[in-house]
C-alpha cells in the first residue's frame, strides 16, 4: 500500500472513532461556545480533528519505514518535531487555558528541533541586505527559520474559521509542494507533501460542507507547521528553487497574518493575539455569502458557513498556479507576489465598503 492510502484510511479511522465516542470526551474536546466573534457554527463540535491527522503521519510513515528507510525516518524525524507544537495546540483545544505565547515557544521549539535533526534552515531569503548577515551570523539565520516556521503555523489557525477552508487550503498549497518536489526528484519531500496531503483529505470528508469535526488549534498548526518546513527544506536542498516561491504559494495565510496584525495593532489599538470578527472569510460570510442573513436556523448557518471557503479556494489558486509555473524565477515570483497582494487588499476594502462585485455575492433567493 502507498504512503498516501495507509495515512488517508488510519486518519479516516481515528476521525470516525473520535466522531463515534464523542459521548465519553465532548465534554473536554468540544467547543461549544457558539457566541464568540469567530465562532460560525450552530452546535457543539470536536475540535481534534489534527488528532487524526497526526496518527495517520506517524503510522504511514512507520509503514514506510518497513521498506524504506530513507523517506519513511525523514517523516518520522518531521513529525516528531512537530509535537511540540502539535501538543501545545492540542492542549489548549482540550483546556482553553494555553497562551498564545506560550504556543509561539512550541513553534519555535518544533522549528529548532526540525533544523537540527533535518538540517531545515534558511540560509537566504533573496531580500537586498538580509542575505548578507544571515551568512555573516548563521545565528540570525536560524531566528529568521524559527519566526518564519512559527509564522505560517500561526497563519493556518488563523485562516481556520469556517468548515473546509483551512484544510483545503493546505490541500492546494501541498500539491504545489509535491509537484516542484517531483520535478527535482525530491522523494522525500514529495511523500511527506503528498502524504499530509492524505491525513488531510480523510478530515476533509468528516469537515467539508457539514462540519461534523474541526481541525483545531493542534490541527491548524500541525498543516501549517508540515508546509512550512516542507518549504525551508525544498530551498535549502536546491538552490535553484527560488525563496519567492514558497512565499507566493503561502501567499494568502501569510498575508492574511500580516494584515491581522495591521489591523489589530495599528487600526483597533488592541494587542495582536485578542481575536477579532475582521478576517477575509469573515467579511466574505457575512457581506458576501447573503444566504438567509439573520437566520439562527441551523440549515441555514450550515450552508452560509461551508459556501464561505470555496471562496478562498480560488484566492488561494490564484497564487499558488503562478508560484508552481514560476518555481525558479525570482523576479517573475515577486511579481505575482506584489500582484496578489495588490488583488487581497482591492478586495478586501470592496467588501469593507460594501461594494464587492455582484457576481461575487451568492443569495438566498427566497
Amino acid at each position: 500500500m502507498t504512503t498516501i492510502t495507509i495515512t488517508f484510511l488510519c486518519a479516516f479511522i481515528i476521525n470516525l472513532l473520535i466522531l463515534h465516542y464523542r459521548h465519553l470526551h465532548e465534554r473536554f474536546t468540544s467547543d461549544d461556545d457558539l457566541t464568540g466573534v469567530q465562532k460560525f457554527h450552530a452546535k457543539a463540535v470536536p475540535r481534534i480533528g489534527g488528532l487524526g491527522i497526526l496518527a495517520g503521519l506517524l503510522i504511514g510513515f512507520l509503514f514506510r519505514y518497513l521498506s524504506d528507510q530513507k523517506v519513511g525516518g525523514f517523516g518520522l524525524l518531521l513529525a516528531f518535531s512537530a509535537l511540540p507544537i502539535f501538543i501545545l495546540g492540542f492542549l489548549e483545544d482540550i483546556t482553553k487555558r494555553i497562551s498564545v505565547n506560550i504556543r509561539f515557544t512550541g513553534g519555535v521549539i518544533s522549528a529548532s528541533l526540525a533544523g537540527y535533526l533535518l538540517n531545515a534552515w534558511l540560509s537566504s531569503l533573496q531580500v537586498f541586505g538580509l542575505d548578507n548577515l544571515m551568512i555573516a551570523f548563521p545565528s540570525i539565520a536560524v531566528v529568521v527559520t524559527c519566526f518564519a516556521v512559527t509564522g505560517l503555523a500561526n497563519a493556518f489557525n488563523i485562516i481556520d474559521g469556517y468548515n473546509g477552508l483551512s484544510s483545503m487550503v493546505g490541500v492546494i498549497i501541498l500539491s504545489g509542494l509535491a509537484y516542484v518536489a517531483f520535478q527535482l526528484h525530491d522523494i522525500e519531500v514529495m511523500v511527506a507533501a503528498i502524504a499530509m496531503m492524505g491525513a488531510i483529505s480523510a478530515f476533509f470528508l468528516f469537515n467539508y460542507p457539514r462540519g461534523l469535526i474541526f481541525l483545531g488549534d493542534g490541527g491548524a498548526y500541525l498543516i501549517g507547521f508540515w508546509i512550512a518546513e516542507l518549504s525551508v527544506l525544498l530551498t535549502a536542498r536546491h538552490p535553484e528553487v527560488s525563496k519567492w516561491f514558497p512565499l507566493l504559494l503561502c501567499c494568502y495565510p501569510v498575508l492574511e497574518t500580516l494584515f491581522t496584525i495591521y489591523r489589530r495593532i495599528w487600526v483597533h489599538r488592541t494587542s495582536p493575539g485578542l481575536p477579532d470578527a475582521a478576517h477575509m472569510h469573515q467579511m466574505i460570510y457575512r457581506r458576501v455569502v447573503k444566504w438567509s442573513v439573520g437566520s439562527a436556523d441551523p440549515l441555514h448557518l450550515l450552508i452560509r458557513n461551508s459556501l464561505t471557503a470555496p471562496y478562498l479556494w480560488g484566492l488561494t489558486l490564484l497564487s499558488v498556479i503562478p508560484a508552481v509555473l514560476f518555481w525558479n524565477n525570482a523576479w517573475i515570483l515577486r511579481i505575482f507576489t506584489l500582484i496578489f497582494v495588490i488583488t487581497y487588499v482591492y478586495l478586501y476594502s470592496r467588501i469593507v465598503e460594501f461594494k464587492t462585485p455582484k457576481f461575487l455575492i451568492i443569495q438566498n433567493k427566497k
